[in-house]
């Protein structure tokens, strides 16, 4: 997939920076050959590689560890979100230590920087929640639980256009997700579970902000690319894929940086 972004101005563009990614890649340890030899054919294809979430199976340590140790080798920059299968045990601090020990960076409502060459990229990382599109959303009203999980999904926004905003200097802005923030990388799963997909809240800071790109996983049987406005949305999720990674190539990098909101 070839992302072009021209610069307008008869000045040379910046090389083109080539962005790996996948999400739901479920690692274990019966599996750990295959995502060893999978990461391993990353070497020398790709710039940056980013992870939407469920990087393991059921959240254990000993899962992390066999994601860790297929990336520890590889000498390119890896940011990660986490998602609801790397929840499920609760242990999320020694998941976050073990990968961080390999060198993955693993966002959560936090943003970041890299310069691959001359081209400054910053990232927003969050995992997202559910919450629903139109047709399904759930209220702010009811039990304090189902109220909870509102809030939770609101504190996503506002970590969501926060970091667009912290970011905004950079000439290439990436948002990468877990759950969808648009329905229209959900065709092919069953409209009556998109409500635990996603949610469309998050759509409002990227319409306004505008990044280059939005990465999420999440939905293994759905569609690969929407839009929010006119920003491109993939659902790099592994199924979706039919493969191990996808290499986004983003050239003519040169441009404006975005105002701030």
């Amino acid at each position: 997939m070839t992302v072009h972004r021209h610069n307008g101005h008869g000045t040379p563009a910046a090389p083109p920076v080539r962005i790996a990614a996948a999400g739901d890649m479920h690692c274990q340890p019966s599996r750990a050959a295959e995502a060893h030899e999978a990461f391993a054919a990353l070497d020398g294809q790709a710039d940056l590689l980013l992870l939407a979430g469920d990087l393991t199976t059921h959240g254990q340590p000993e899962q992390a560890c066999v994601l860790a140790d297929a990336c520890r080798d590889l000498e390119l920059p890896i940011y990660a979100v986490l998602g609801n299968h790397d929840w499920h045990c609760n242990q999320v601090r020694e998941l976050r230590a073990i990968l961080a020990e390999a060198g993955v960076t693993v966002l959560e409502r936090e943003t970041a920087t890299v310069c691959i060459g001359p081209t400054e990229i910053g990232i927003v990382g969050l995992k997202g929640f559910v919450g629903g599109f139109p047709g399904s959303h759930l209220p702010d009203f009811g039990e304090p639980l189902l109220r909870e999980v509102y809030a939770e999904a609101t504190e996503d926004v506002v970590a969501l256009d926060e970091g667009l905003k912290a970011i905004a200097h950079c000439p290439v802005r990436l948002v990468l997700l877990h759950y969808a923030p648009t329905h229209e990388t959900l065709h092919g799963e069953p409209d009556a579970i998109w409500t635990m997909l996603g949610n469309d809240r998050l759509a409002a800071p990227i319409a306004q902000h505008e990044p280059d790109m939005v990465l999420h996983g999440h939905a293994h049987a759905g569609t690969f690319e929407g839009r929010i406005a006119d920003v491109p949305v993939y659902n790099v999720s592994v199924p979706v894929l039919g493969r191990d990674f996808w290499v986004f190539e983003l050239s003519g990098l040169e441009r404006a940086t975005a105002p701030l909101h």
